[in-house]
């Protein structure tokens, strides 16, 4: 079979305008809810797009911690390809794809970071496994091998046991939307696409797209 020829015809549901919450966090929520009643796998993992500041872009899959009124919340490490491409262009987008229920979101916005407060809050409820890796990987950068890794963290435990500090360079972002899609796979090609574009008094513009 040709890739060429793979396709699927999307019929699940459909999206109107009296469909959607006059507010798109309260819609995002709404979705949300449902992917992860429909058990949608990692239905909190998103596609982050950055920028450098030669104008290349550049994506990764981030798992989502929050999101409210504020925006659209995770975090990593600030020294990462992608810590670094945000501190040259603060413009980024979110993308999340919910097969099971043939929808997509796109977000873009401005990124801002968490507080320190939320860092060290954040941290400390991760699993001890995870907070020593953070503490023992510079992410983004060559490493000889596995071994190596292997053997930092085992300084790192060695260390500081089951309680190892948050490093300097680790912490949130928050990507505060000025415009979020919503998409619904339907048959033909002939998807549903529903815009909700900030305003400079900060209301909301409501839009449906050609697909």
């Amino acid at each position: 079979m040709s890739i060429a020829s793979l396709r699927k015809d999307y019929q699940l549901a459909s999206l109107a305008e009296t469909d959607v919450a006059h507010d798109p966090i309260i819609q995002f929520s709404h979705w949300f809810e449902q992917a992860l009643k429909a058990e949608v796998a990692e239905a909190n993992a998103m596609s982050l797009s950055t920028v450098n500041a030669e104008g290349k872009p550049s994506s990764r899959i981030v798992l989502i911690k929050e999101f409210d009124h504020r925006g659209f919340s995770w975090f990593t490490n600030y020294d990462s390809r992608k810590g670094l491409e945000l501190s040259q262009n603060r413009h980024a987008a979110l993308l999340f794809f919910w097969t099971a229920l043939e929808r997509q979101v796109r977000i873009e916005g401005r990124i801002h970071k968490v507080s320190e407060e939320d860092n060290d809050k954040y941290f400390h409820s991760r699993p001890v496994g995870s907070r020593q890796s953070a503490c023992a990987s510079a992410q983004s950068q060559p490493v000889a091998n596995r071994q190596q890794l292997e053997d930092k963290l085992a300084e790192v435990v060695a260390q500081y046991g089951d309680h190892p500090p948050r490093p300097e360079h680790w912490g949130g972002y928050r990507l505060v939307p000025d415009f979020i899609e919503f998409w619904q796979g339907r048959s033909s090609r002939l998807h549903d696409r529903i815009a909700y574009t900030r305003q400079a008094d900060e209301t909301w513009v409501i839009s449906r797209l050609q697909p």
